[in-house]
This record gives C-alpha cells, sequence and structure tokens, in this order.
C-alpha cells in the first residue's frame, strides 16, 4: 500500500511539473490558429447549448493529451524498473488508452487547424464512431483470447458463461463508457470529478482482489487526473478534449471488465448512464414525438440552463457519483 501511495504522489508530481507548460502551449496554439468572430455576433440565435457554453470558449482544450503520455510513460518505465505481475493486462490497457486517445487526437488537432468563423470541421462522428467500434471489438477479442474472459456475473443470479459472446458484450461496454465519458465533458470539473470517484472505488476492488497490475495502473492515473483536475475545477484553465474523453472513457471500461464485475462497473459509473440517457432521450424525443423534452441536454447543462451556478452543479453530481460508486463497490465485495 505504501508503495501504491508514493505512485500516486509521483504521477501527481510529474503531471504537475508539465501542467503549467503545457497550459502555455495549447493557449499559443489556439491563438496561432484559431480565427473565430465573436465579436459582433448574436450569441442569441446559437443553440442553447453553445448559448451556456460561450464563456468558456478562450478555454483551450486538449490537456487529455498529456495525461496519456503521462499514464503510458510512466507505466512502461514502472514495468521496466519492477515489472508489472501481469504484462497482457498492461499491453491491453495502453492498447485501450491509446488507440482510443488517437482517435480523439485527431478530431482535437483537426478541431484547432480547421476551426474558422464557428464552425467546427473535426472528424465526421461516423467516421469516430466506426472507429471506436473497430477498435473495441480488437479489445474485447483480446480480453476473450489473452486474459480468458468469457462470462459474465451478475450478484444474486449466478455467473453465466457467454463464451464468443464475451466479445461485443465488452465491446459495447467499451463504446458506451467512451461516448458516455466524452458527452458528460461539459462543465468545469465535472467528468475529471466523475472519473476519480470511479478509479477510486475501482482501485479498492482491485486491492480486494488482490490485483496488483490493475493497482498500479489505477494508481498512477489517479495522481496525473489530480493534478488535471486543479486546472480543470471552476473556473477552467484547461479542458479534456476528446483525446482524453475517449481514452478515458474506454480505458476505464477496459479496468471494469478485467475486475470480472460488469454489473458493478455499470453502478460505479451510474453518473455517466445518467447523462448519456438525458442525453438519448433528447434524441428520441425530436425523432419520435418531434419535441423536446428538456429545453438543453445532457441533463447536467440543463440544471445551468435553469439557474443553477456551474461549480454547485458539479459538486452535486460528485457526491451522486460518489453514491453510485460505493453501491457498485458493496455490491461486488458481497459478492466476492
Amino acid at each position: 500500500m505504501a508503495n501504491l501511495l508514493g505512485l500516486v504522489l509521483l504521477s501527481f508530481t510529474i503531471t504537475s511539473i508539465f501542467m503549467v507548460p503545457f497550459i502555455d502551449l495549447l493557449f499559443f496554439l489556439k491563438r496561432k490558429y484559431e480565427n473565430i468572430e465573436v465579436t459582433g455576433r448574436d450569441l442569441s440565435k446559437l443553440p442553447i447549448h453553445n448559448q451556456l457554453m460561450k464563456a468558456d470558449i478562450n478555454t483551450p482544450s486538449g490537456g487529455g493529451i498529456l495525461l496519456i503520455l503521462v499514464l503510458a510513460i510512466f507505466s512502461l518505465l514502472y514495468n521496466v524498473l519492477v515489472a508489472f505481475p501481469d504484462p497482457a493486462t498492461l499491453k491491453i490497457l495502453l492498447f485501450t488508452l491509446v488507440s482510443f486517445g488517437a482517435i480523439g487526437f485527431v478530431d482535437d488537432v483537426r478541431w484547432i487547424l480547421t476551426k474558422r468563423k464557428g464552425k467546427i470541421l473535426g472528424l465526421p462522428r461516423p467516421v469516430i464512431f466506426i472507429c471506436q467500434i473497430a477498435l473495441a471489438l480488437a479489445i474485447g477479442s483480446l480480453l476473450y483470447f489473452s486474459i480468458g474472459l468469457n462470462n459474465v456475473y451478475i450478484s444474486g443470479l449466478g455467473n453465466f458463461v457467454i463464451g464468443w459472446g464475451y466479445i461485443p458484450l465488452a465491446a459495447f461496454v467499451i463504446v458506451s463508457f467512451a461516448n458516455a465519458y466524452n458527452i458528460s465533458d461539459g462543465l468545469d470539473g465535472l467528468s475529471t470529478g466523475l472519473l476519480a470517484i470511479c478509479l477510486l472505488a475501482l482501485l479498492a476492488l482491485a486491492s480486494a482482489y488482490l490485483n496488483l497490475t490493475l493497482a498500479v495502473f489505477v494508481g498512477i492515473w489517479l495522481g496525473s487526473l489530480f493534478s488535471f483536475l486543479y486546472f480543470n475545477v471552476y473556473p477552467a484553465r484547461i479542458f479534456l478534449g476528446d483525446a482524453g474523453a475517449f481514452a478515458f472513457g474506454a480505458t476505464l471500461a477496459v479496468v471494469g471488465l478485467l475486475t470480472g464485475k460488469i454489473l458493478a462497473l455499470a453502478i460505479i459509473g451510474g453518473m455517466y448512464g445518467v447523462i448519456v440517457a438525458s442525453s438519448l432521450l433528447q434524441i428520441l424525443s425530436k425523432k419520435f414525438l418531434h419535441r423536446k423534452i428538456l429545453p438543453v441536454a445532457p441533463i447536467h447543462m440543463y440544471f445551468k440552463y435553469i439557474g443553477w451556478e456551474e461549480p454547485k452543479v458539479v459538486l452535486r453530481f460528485w457526491l451522486a457519483g460518489a453514491i453510485f460508486a460505493i453501491f457498485g463497490l458493496w455490491l461486488a465485495l458481497i459478492s466476492k
């Protein structure tokens, strides 16, 4: 435990050293490449979501790039100097982190370099989704063939061996968490704080099952995340961006899958489910009912719309996330 806490502190320190210069670099790139005409525009004609986000227009995005680098390089160095007990698990985690981060990285770079007159010309969403599905199926195959995961355990119902069916199930979970995390990344500190809460629960679960590889990886991740959260809370100096959102959402899903507790993972990350469900209901309502259920979605933007202060929304979502995490952890441990 002492070594694990030391890794958290070391990761925090390393990320903190590079964070300020990285923020300065992003500000430099933003000033150099972006050409957004805001002055004189009638903001009332923008969509409600964009109006609510107008205060963040000058905050740079892309902080996830640094966190991915720190987590990947630190993990590899630890593996060289100390060695992870389960190299196959580490390879899957790093592959997930880097591959999903690469999808978002391409989108982040194009977002910066091609943003003109308020129009965002990133990667087409169908292309992103197809790439995510392909990568998730590859990761699900690695979990099935390399790790041997082929079952789903549900407390109270028992263990269900599903064989090859595990691959599409794992892919669904990975893609769902990647996009749910991205949707939740709308208010200062919201998605990062919820992720830290989920990781603390999964760290406790990995420690309870003596899974040292998962525990060390999550510990390094938490240290870098705490450093980023310092700069991401209200008023944010930096946003995560698609690279970090896709990478962290997918990797969170893989960490949960590696614990063997899919139901616990769904509950621990329950607030992400609430957020993405609100967006899905809004989409379905507009498509089939031809009207909106809420003035704006996802749900955290609705609370901001009705007048809640941003820190109030974030803190209350963190509290709800903590309750979900405690319940999911309790459910996983009683079925140990």
